[in-house]
């Protein structure tokens, strides 16, 4: 079964840790993606720029709105996914806790909806 495994931290922690604490956090995070790669785990994944590059758009009564930045202000920003393979949701829960961000901030666990397509 597929899960989306959603990657919350607060950008300012993030991007306020010395260089070699943000070099350290960044080579976890290669390790944990070699290694999920390798346990068959791993189905995509990807980093995102910071929240202040996000545009949410709205469309209300035919018309199409914008606006600067996301959705909701909160005290955690989505900062990347992993798509993961996993046996069941136990599985997936396992994988995610192995998330580096998952020591500081939250990872949001979903499973991937899946559709019969004729």
């Amino acid at each position: 079964m597929r899960y989306l495994c959603l990657i919350y931290d607060d950008e300012s922690t993030v991007s306020a840790m010395p260089p070699g604490a943000s070099d350290a956090f960044m080579q976890e995070y290669f390790s944990f993606t070699d290694a999920i790669r390798k346990s068959g785990h791993y189905l995509g994944g990807e980093a995102l720029q910071p929240v202040s590059t996000a545009t949410t758009v709205r469309v209300r009564n035919g018309r199409t709105a914008t606006t600067d930045g996301p959705f909701a202000e909160t005290k955690e920003q989505l900062g990347g996914f992993y798509l993961i393979e996993a046996r069941d949701l136990n599985d997936a829960i396992q994988v995610a806790a192995r998330i580096p961000s998952a020591r500081m901030g939250s990872v949001e666990v979903r499973p991937i909806m899946e559709f019969d397509r004729p």
